[in-house]
């Protein structure tokens, strides 16, 4: 080729690259590089809304169904939202930047004209690879973003979880709750029950403020449940975390009174304690009060105690297993309310060391009743009469266990308790009272309006625990029963011991009991309302992670918008005509 053609050429590329380097590539590049930008941008917002838009489990970043409840939206599905656009949008852009970059060489620097493009090229390229720089920004911005809702989130959670936990734990002290299990060979002492879901019946072993929520756990059915007592947690239905039984209504609301009856065999405890029912329920139905029967077995055991003591019969022995509590919640206006536990095991239990260690609810309550049959005492069997021995025979069923040997097995037992076996209130249960007032030796009691029992149980035998019972409880109260007995002076007494009242005042009145015609069984209606099923189905994510994805993507969206707001700015003053 000529010289001067070459010097031609030359010269031309030499303008070409001139002109494109000072006119064409100042335009071309901002120009590319704020349509870039913009492009990732878009392409960043766009899977953003397609992650957190959606209210079901699938999806982008899909929710996992959990095993029974959700965890808390800030406590793990907010990051792995932010990695399901991370991990989707930056390999979506790269392979796009890359796709075009690879085209336009090939369209422009694939001939000879290449070398005259060289500088759109360069511009176009250049503003395409610099696009990284804002978009990694935003990215960052983006993860600040999350960083700065999951805090507040956070903070504003954990504020919420301190103050309900403080307040139920304050509740619980104030009302003195007490919550234990009722069913045999259980018997533990319960923090905190598991709770049935009422939509699909799943057990929450820990439905309280935490990492599920503060207000509120969503079950994995999308049944929302309350996490406090104040709250209405009482209104599911609870169970023993340690053996699975079902617990009372009340739980958690109502202190838990255990009473265990202490006697040997045939003492009369079954007697004392369809006695104490009965005259309790009247002592309630006249206060405009309520007692139920948690569970309808003792409810029928009850009517059936009732029917054989108006036919004038004995009760059947009470069966060797460990027993059932028989469960009673109680309520007297302007009084305190209690879910009372009846323990009345057969007497057999109380004859060994061994017996005694196996009734383990002896290990939580402040109160006892000792019940004393008093032709166990070898004293009383001693100076009855051949006649008087008959008719006792003929009438009922004698213990062949010293009552002070029962007791003193069962407060050995006690002293293995932090507090060596404190009681705050014990009642003696004098039994038979009405046969025992008709023998020579227990006439006096019949004779005398207001019999001193602890005077008579020393005389006859029983000094040395009258004295140690007086050093083991705060306060001692006797009384002398038989199915005589005036139903108002059995109330006033197991209101005493189960702290529901504080007894008869000083002059010596007290409420009504109404005899028990009419209404003899107490029912078993539920005391609280159900728990309602509410909340999102199984298929949609819980309300608290919709509003948590949503937060996200209306502060996603604020920074989108300030982002081109700015860039719009900046061109403007960087090109204003």
């Amino acid at each position: 080729m000529h010289p001067v053609i070459v010097l031609l050429l030359i010269a031309a590329w030499v303008g070409v690259m001139y002109l494109g380097f000072t006119i064409v590539f100042p335009v071309l590049f901002p120009a590319t590089l704020v349509v870039a930008g913009a492009a990732a941008l878009g392409l960043y917002y766009l899977h953003a809304c397609r992650t957190l838009a959606p209210s079901t489990l699938e999806g982008p970043s899909p929710v996992a169904s959990p095993a029974v409840a959700y965890r808390h939206y800030l406590l793990g599905q907010v990051w792995r939202d932010w990695w399901a656009i991370t991990r989707t949008v930056v390999p979506q852009v790269w392979k796009t930047a890359s796709g075009i970059v690879i085209t336009l060489t090939r369209m422009l620097l694939g001939g000879l004209w290449g070398f005259f493009a060289f500088p759109i090229w360069a511009a176009l390229c250049a503003g395409i690879a610099t696009a990284a720089v804002p978009a990694a920004v935003f990215v960052l911005a983006l993860t600040l973003l999350y960083g700065v809702v999951a805090a507040i989130g956070l903070a504003g959670w954990l504020a919420c979880v301190l103050v309900l936990a403080g307040l139920e734990r304050l509740f619980m002290m104030y009302g003195r709750i007490l919550q234990t299990c009722p069913h045999p060979f259980c018997y533990e002492r319960i923090g905190l029950p598991e709770y049935a879901c009422p939509g699909c019946g799943a057990r929450h072993a820990r439905l309280a403020p935490g990492a599920g929520g503060a207000f509120r756990h969503v079950c994995r059915c999308g049944t929302r449940l309350p996490t406090t007592v104040p709250l209405g947690r009482f209104r599911l239905a609870a169970f023993c975390p340690h053996c699975g039984g079902p617990l009372p209504e009340r739980i958690g609301r109502v202190r838990v009174e255990p009473l265990p009856f202490v006697g040997g065999p045939a003492a009369g405890k079954t007697t004392f304690m369809f006695l104490g029912i009965r005259a309790l329920h009247g002592r309630a139905r006249a206060m405009h009060g309520r007692l139920a029967f948690v569970e309808q077995r003792h409810a029928q055991a009850y009517a059936g105690a009732i029917r054989e003591f108006q036919r004038g019969g004995r009760l059947a022995k009470t069966g060797p297993e460990l027993p059932l509590a028989t469960m009673l919640d109680v309520e007297l206006p302007g009084r305190a309310r209690r879910i009372l536990y009846l323990f009345d095991p057969a007497g057999e239990h109380y004859t060994g060391a061994t017996e005694v260690e196996s009734l383990r609810y002896l290990d939580h309550g402040e109160a006892l009743l000792f019940i004393v049959d008093p032709f166990a005492l070898p004293q009383v069997r001693r100076a009855l009469t051949e006649d008087e021995q008959r008719l006792v025979d003929r009438a009922a069923a004698s213990s062949e266990e010293d009552p002070a040997d029962t007791l003193q097995r069962v407060l050995n037992e006690l002293r293995s308790r932090p507090d060596q076996g404190r009681q705050k209130r014990v009642a003696v249960i004098v039994t038979k009272t009405d046969l025992l007032a008709r023998t020579e030796i227990g006439r006096c009691l019949g004779q005398e309006p207001d019999p001193d029992l602890r005077g008579w149980l020393s005389r006859v035998g029983l000094g040395n625990t009258v004295r140690t019972l007086d050093q083991v409880a705060g306060h001692v109260r006797y009384l002398a029963s038989g199915l005589g007995t005036e139903p108002a002076e059995v109330a006033d007494l197991l209101g005493w011991v189960s702290g529901l009242a504080p007894g008869p005042s000083a002059n010596g009145d007290r409420p009504a009991t109404t005899p028990d015609e009419g209404q003899e069984v107490p029912g078993t209606a539920p005391l609280r309302a159900p728990w309602p099923v509410r909340g999102r189905d199984s298929e949609r994510v819980p309300a608290g992670y919709q509003a948590g994805r949503w937060a996200v993507l209306a502060g996603l969206s604020v920074l989108t918008a300030a982002t081109v707001t700015g860039a719009v700015v900046a061109a403007a003053e960087r090109f204003p005509y």
